[in-house]
């Protein structure tokens, strides 16, 4: 069978860039070979776009050379990268030696070898591998939309609300999935609310009654951990917030559950989805922080978790539910909140990821292959799962012909 040509995204304008950088090596370093021809397509923390053999490596440097910018275009029609050439744009032709993934560029800059890493000039696949925002949060994957490409993960909304931890609380909360209580507020609320001694005393006081300590505070939009805190007391609430509200315009405060396990699970599929194996995370701090996650390698990952086998099937049920409630097609990874009360259980949905981390530690592709679904297989899936759901959309009509015409 013909390859096919997959772009893989990643880098991104996130905080979670550099976790972004050590996901697409690991999915770039497992895709087949004999199956796919990879196109690595970067993005600076600047936005600036780049794309070729070099890419991973220049933006790990943050060294981004002009003459290897290129970047997908909104175009349906085009399919193609785009390459910048002195301000302007230009849709270029695959290079007849097959030396630069379809790109008029320095074959010096790029691999020179073909077969290596994908030389076309026709993207038949993109694998976004972008963490955080601007990338996670249903902006990629519009662009993807528009250039008419099949895209592994979710789509538009499915990432907006996954993304959106205050949007996703409130959709939850409606259709009666149980979280930790919250609340949330906005950056110019916060500024409000520190005008007045007398309001912020009531405020703050009114927080600690509902909630109650240890409280954990969030960007409303990012992952990671990457600007999360929990709180013991006021002063560190007070702390949380305003490094909190760095990263983002809006805020969630959220009830710290106490005693309770730490439960991942993947969910992968379109229309008929299907859970992983529930893992549980021993953090290596008080929580599962960005260093705990990823810098100090001191974590602990339990596959299977230890549950009840009624009570692994409900958070593997719940994953689900919470997966088609968003709308979701492909991939995420759901996070769990589990507590026994007494004789009975507790299950409280943490949050959705919809593209949860791929690197060589990373919980989404370790739960898969506990459930008998190796590495390179789940990526396999993953790309058929993209192509399956863009032949659905494009068996849609997207024009209407009326009994008369009408517009001229």
């Amino acid at each position: 069978m013909k390859k096919l040509n997959i772009a893989v995204i990643f880098g991104g304008r996130s905080g979670e860039h550099e976790v972004s950088l050590v996901s697409a090596e690991s999915v770039m370093k497992n895709l087949d070979r004999n199956k796919y021809n990879v196109i690595p397509v970067g993005i600076a923390k600047d936005g600036a776009w780049i794309a070729g053999k070099n890419s991973l490596k220049l933006l790990k440097k943050n060294e981004i050379p002009k003459a290897l910018k290129a970047f997908i275009t909104p175009d349906a029609t085009s399919k193609q990268l785009v390459s910048v050439d002195n301000k302007k744009l230009r849709v270029t032709p695959a290079c007849r030696r097959g030396r630069d993934y379809g790109l008029r560029l320095p074959a010096a800059c790029l691999s020179g070898r073909q077969g290596e890493a994908g030389i076309t000039d026709k993207i038949d696949v993109v694998f976004p591998v972008l963490h955080g925002t601007y990338g996670e949060d249903g902006t990629m994957q519009g662009l993807l939309e528009l250039a008419d490409l099949p895209y592994v993960g979710c789509g538009v909304l499915a990432s907006a609300l996954a993304m959106d931890k205050i949007a996703q609380k409130i959709l939850c909360t409606a259709e009666n999935i149980l979280t930790p209580d919250w609340i949330w507020f906005s950056k110019s609320e916060w500024s409000l609310i520190k005008k007045s001694k007398i309001y912020f005393k009531k405020w703050i006081e009114g927080t600690e009654k509902r909630l109650g300590y240890p409280m954990f505070i969030k960007p409303a939009n990012l992952g990671s951990s990457v600007g999360i805190s929990k709180a013991h007391n006021r002063s560190e609430l007070v702390t949380a917030i305003n490094l909190a509200i760095k990263y983002d315009r809006r805020v969630l405060i959220e009830k710290g559950i106490e005693g309770a396990l730490e439960v991942e699970v993947g969910v992968l599929g379109n229309e008929k989805p299907e859970a992983s194996i529930p893992g549980q995370i021993i953090p290596s701090n008080e929580f599962y922080d960005y260093d705990a996650k990823y810098v100090d390698g001191k974590s602990k990952a339990i596959i299977p978790a230890p549950l009840p086998k009624e009570i692994a099937r409900k958070v593997q049920d719940m994953a689900v539910e919470s997966f088609k409630l968003l709308d979701g097609a492909g991939m995420a990874r759901v996070d769990f909140l589990v507590k026994k009360e007494g004789n009975d259980w507790k299950i409280y949905l943490s949050e959705l990821n919809t593209i949860p981390g791929f690197t060589s530690i990373s919980m989404y592709p370790k739960l898969w292959e506990a459930s008998g679904v190796s590495y390179r297989k789940l990526l396999d899936i993953l790309v058929n799962l993209a192509l399956e759901r863009h032949r659905e959309k494009k068996g849609l009509q997207t024009s209407y012909r009326t009994k008369k015409a009408w517009y001229k």
